[in-house]
C-alpha cells in the first residue's frame, strides 16, 4: 500500500520538493529496478468534427487513411476518441472496429473514453457491461482514462465528463476491468479544486484498483494553459507538477506504471519527472506545437537522465530495447 492520505496531504503543502523526489523515486525504484524509462507510438483519431458534418458513411474512410499515416510513422495503436451523436450508434461503432481491425490486424485499439461508452451505452439502451463486451468482441483492446478531470462530484467538471458523475466513470472502468479489459486512469489538476479534491480522486482511483488491478497505468497532468486562462485560474507550475507526480506515484504503489506527460510538459520537464517517481513519458505522436519532439529527442533526454529507453505497446509490454 502506497503513503497514507495524511502523508499525501503534508507532502502538498511541503516546500521539500527534492525530499519529495527522492522518495518517489525510491518507490520507482523498487518497483522498476531494471533502469528502463518506457514510451510508446501510437495517434490519436478523432471520428467527429466539423468537416465531416452529417456523412457519416465516410468517416470510417477517412479514419482508415488516418490509421495508415499513424502506421506509416511507426504508430502501433491508436485513441479513437469525439463526441457520440444519434447517428454514431453502437452498430456504427461496431462496424468500424470490426473494419479497423481487418485493415490493421495488429494495430491497438486503445479507444472511447468512459463518458463516450456512457453515451453511446445510453443511446443504445443496453447496460455497461453489454456495451463494452459487445466494442469488445468487434475489436476495442482497452480504454483509455483520459476523460476523468478530478473524481469529485463536488468539483466543477470539465469537458466531456461534464454529463457524468465520478460513480459513472468508475462504473464504466470496473466492467471493464471485470471483464479482463485494462484500461488506463488520469487527474487533470490546477483548474481550481482543492488539495482535498486530489486526495478523493487519488483515494477513488487507489480503491479500484485494489478492487480489480486493472489499471495499467496513471498519469497527471495539469489543465490547459488555455483552458486555465478562459476560466481565471493560473496555470500550474513545473514545481507543482512534479509534486503531484511524486505524490501519485507514492500513494498509488498499486499501480505498476506512473507517467511523465510530454504532451503537457515538454522535454525539459518530463525529464525532470523521470526523478519524480515517473518510468514512463507516454506517445511521440501526441505532443505538438512548443512541446512536439522526435522519438530520438524522446530517447536521448531518458539516456540522459540515466535510463534505457524502451518502445511499449498500450499496456506497457515491451517491444523493443536498444
Amino acid at each position: 500500500m502506497g503513503i497514507s492520505r495524511k502523508e499525501a496531504l503534508d507532502c502538498l503543502q511541503s516546500d521539500d520538493l527534492i525530499g519529495i523526489g527522492m522518495e518517489a523515486d525510491a518507490v520507482r525504484r523498487r518497483l522498476h529496478p531494471e533502469g528502463v524509462v518506457t514510451y510508446t507510438i501510437h495517434g490519436t483519431i478523432k471520428y467527429t468534427n466539423s468537416t465531416d458534418s452529417a456523412d457519416f458513411e465516410h468517416i470510417g474512410d477517412r479514419i482508415g487513411d488516418r490509421i495508415s499515416d499513424i502506421v506509416a510513422a511507426g504508430g502501433t495503436g491508436v485513441m479513437l476518441q469525439g463526441e457520440v451523436t444519434p447517428a454514431l450508434t453502437i452498430a456504427w461503432f461496431d462496424s468500424l472496429f470490426r473494419r479497423i481491425k481487418e485493415r490493421f490486424p495488429f494495430l491497438w485499439l486503445h479507444s472511447l473514453s468512459a463518458s463516450e461508452i456512457l453515451a453511446i451505452a445510453k443511446q443504445a439502451g443496453f447496460t455497461v457491461l453489454d456495451t463494452i463486451t459487445r466494442l469488445r468482441d468487434a475489436g476495442l483492446d482497452s480504454i483509455p482514462g483520459n476523460d476523468a478531470g478530478i473524481l469529485d462530484d463536488a468539483v466543477q467538471h470539465q469537458g466531456a465528463r461534464v454529463k457524468w458523475k465520478t460513480e459513472d466513470w468508475m462504473a464504466v472502468h470496473r466492467a471493464a476491468h471485470g471483464i479482463g479489459m485494462q484500461t488506463t486512469a488520469t487527474m487533470t489538476f490546477g483548474g481550481g479544486e482543492t488539495l482535498e479534491h486530489r486526495m478523493n480522486h487519488l483515494e477513488a482511483v487507489r480503491q479500484l484498483q485494489e478492487e480489480t488491478g486493472g489499471f495499467a497505468s496513471f498519469t497527471p497532468w495539469s489543465f490547459a494553459p488555455q483552458g486555465a486562462a478562459l476560466n481565471g485560474f493560473e496555470e500550474a507550475t513545473a514545481v507543482e507538477y512534479l509534486k503531484m507526480l511524486a505524490i501519485s506515484r507514492m500513494y498509488l504503489s498499486n499501480i505498476e506504471n506512473v507517467q511523465s506527460n510530454l504532451e503537457t510538459q515538454g522535454l525539459k520537464v518530463l525529464q525532470v519527472g523521470l526523478r519524480f517517481g515517473g518510468n514512463d513519458v507516454g506517445s511521440v505522436l501526441l505532443a505538438q506545437g512548443a512541446n512536439a519532439a522526435t522519438e530520438e529527442q524522446l530517447r536521448q533526454v531518458i539516456r540522459d537522465a540515466g535510463f534505457k529507453p524502451v518502445q511499449r505497446d498500450a499496456l506497457y509490454r515491451t517491444m523493443f530495447l536498444n
